[in-house]
């Protein structure tokens, strides 16, 4: 009986702190408090959504959409480019950097080839003029013959589709990229860095930098690949470049021109073993370029394996 009591009373309670008939309370207060309450929370939202707004319109007026305020070693990225490569794993596997595939007409190799065509489906649309939109700035790609620079504004185009049209490069749509006959091509390229231009060596090549393969020009920056460790260097096999193995000075500065257009090296690995996982690095040089392993600086890492 007693514990019904108890009941009944905690019951009541709790019905009474919901909604009190005798003082209009609910849960506590009165509508007159709900109602002090509920608008000076939003006037103080409001002035606090009000005097960040304020905030960033001071802030968007002290930047430029087209060029950062912070430029080469001032900014974050600094003054000492990254590489990056080409094909790319699938989404799922986003953060790995392994080229894995099994080569021939049965192979699983289209993942590979179809990434590299959706890569460079821009290049093959060309880059010779560019809208970027109303009211944004138009430009068009200048005449840059050898050793030319481009006029300001403007820039030196990559002409991919001239330099892989041939039938027997294995680096072009054509052929696959190399992918169905397990010799693959890898895009390697220098991350944009606004407003950089390379310093290309004058002929003292630091001791340990691989040596050049088919060059004539060295006006620019010369891009090299090799295993990374001995057992790789064996297994890695003939390594040849396309177009050639030096990006030419004249293609920067990058200063978010439209139409812009990244140069780059094709790698093409031509007999690289077969069931062995390769671990390869790639390196950029030139003057100022600096290599940190470890921060991936002027180089990139992959692994290959071809089944």
């Amino acid at each position: 009986m007693a514990e019904k009591v108890k009941e009944e009373a905690n019951s009541g309670g709790f019905k009474q702190f919901l909604w009190n008939p005798n003082t209009k309370e609910f849960l506590g207060r009165t509508g007159g408090s709900w109602a002090k309450i509920l608008i000076f929370y939003l006037i103080f939202y409001a002035c606090l959504a009000a005097f960040w707004a304020v905030m960033l319109l001071i802030f968007y007026q002290t930047i430029d959409p087209h060029y950062p305020k912070w430029q080469l070693s001032e900014s974050r990225i600094g003054a000492n480019p990254g590489l990056g490569f080409r094909p790319r794993p699938p989404p799922e596997k986003v953060e790995s950097t392994l080229i894995w595939f099994t080569s021939g007409p049965q192979g699983n190799w289209q993942h590979w080839s179809n990434n590299l065509n959706e890569y460079l489906e821009p290049y093959d649309k060309g880059n010779d003029e560019q809208s970027v939109g109303k009211g944004e700035r138009v430009a068009t790609a200048s005449e840059c013959g050898k050793g030319m620079k481009p006029e300001p504004g403007k820039f030196c185009p990559f002409n991919y589709k001239d330099l892989f049209a041939r039938q027997n490069e294995k680096c072009n749509k054509n052929n696959n990229y190399g992918y169905e006959l397990g010799a693959p091509c890898v895009l390697i390229k220098l991350n944009r860095i606004y407003n950089w231009e390379p310093k290309p060596y004058k002929g003292n090549y630091p001791a340990n930098m691989p040596p050049l393969v088919n060059v004539t020009e060295t006006d620019g920056i010369i891009i090299t690949c090799e295993g990374e460790n001995p057992a790789d260097k064996e297994n890695v096999g003939t390594i040849r470049y396309a177009p050639s193995q030096v990006i030419k000075a004249n293609y920067f500065p990058y200063t978010n021109q439209p139409g812009y257009l990244s140069p780059f090296v094709m790698v093409n690995f031509e007999q690289p073993a077969r069931g062995v996982l390769i671990n390869i690095e790639c390196k950029a040089w030139a003057e100022n370029i600096h290599h940190d392993r470890q921060d991936r600086e002027g180089s990139v890492h992959f692994e290959l394996l071809i089944d």
